[in-house]
């Protein structure tokens, strides 16, 4: 049998709370979700998990998305603006290529 040490570190009080909530739903323990990242990441010499960042959830961009669709929403009920199909957009993209390749 492996010998087992103790291991500390600093965490968010609420995020340690959900992992704890998470893990018992999963019927694990933190200590054996730790276990598991340490041993794959061990065995595999790499995070097992794509660590990136989350540029889509900054609040800057959230923003950007929301004032997008309220325009998008005032273009659709302006009765002016000219509405293309997906095969008119096609066609459209299709033929302007055919030009600039001449």
């Amino acid at each position: 049998m492996a010998h087992s040490t103790m291991i500390n570190f600093r965490m968010d009080k609420d995020l340690k709370q959900e992992m704890e909530k998470v893990c018992k739903e999963m019927g694990l323990s933190m200590t054996t979700a730790f276990t598991i990242f340490a041993t794959r990441v061990s065995k595999e010499k790499r995070i097992p998990f794509e660590v990136t960042a989350e540029p889509y959830l900054e609040p800057a961009n959230q923003q950007y998305v929301l004032d997008a669709l309220d325009e998008a929403e005032k273009e659709a009920a302006d009765p002016n603006v000219k509405w293309y199909s997906h095969e008119e957009v096609k066609v459209n993209f299709l033929n302007r290529k055919k030009k600039t390749n001449v």
